[in-house]
């Protein structure tokens, strides 16, 4: 009876360790800082200009979709240099492969413009 007892607590105890937490008052307001900042990162800060030439509509817009791309590159170079400055502290050297090679993703993604200009000519 006694082992019954334990694991019906144990179970209780698991169902309420895994509960949400609750956002108090300053995380809310914190939180919703954050998504109006990158909402308007995002957003508001490169705009493309229709022109009464289709030609130039579309290079506006290749431009606009390039600098996007060159954004997320950047943001896996920047995760990549980080999976290899913690690989390097804990030494573990599948970790480190994954972090040279989200390196050079993000390197060829950044530059993707540049590699396709000189691919095509």
């Amino acid at each position: 009876m006694s082992v019954l007892r334990i694991n019906k607590t144990l179970q209780k105890d698991r169902k309420e360790s895994v509960g949400k937490y609750p956002m108090g008052r300053r995380m809310k307001q914190g939180f919703l800082l954050y998504v109006t900042a990158v909402f308007v990162m995002t957003i508001g800060t490169v705009t493309v200009f229709a022109a009464d030439d289709p030609l130039t509509v579309i290079n506006n817009l290749s431009t606009f979709i390039f600098g996007l791309i060159r954004a997320i590159g950047m943001i896996l170079l920047g995760f990549g240099i980080v999976q290899v400055g913690l690989s390097l502290k804990s030494h573990d050297p599948s970790q480190r492969a994954n972090g040279f090679l989200t390196l050079a993703g993000g390197v060829i993604i950044t530059f993707a413009k540049e590699i396709l200009t000189m691919i095509a000519g």
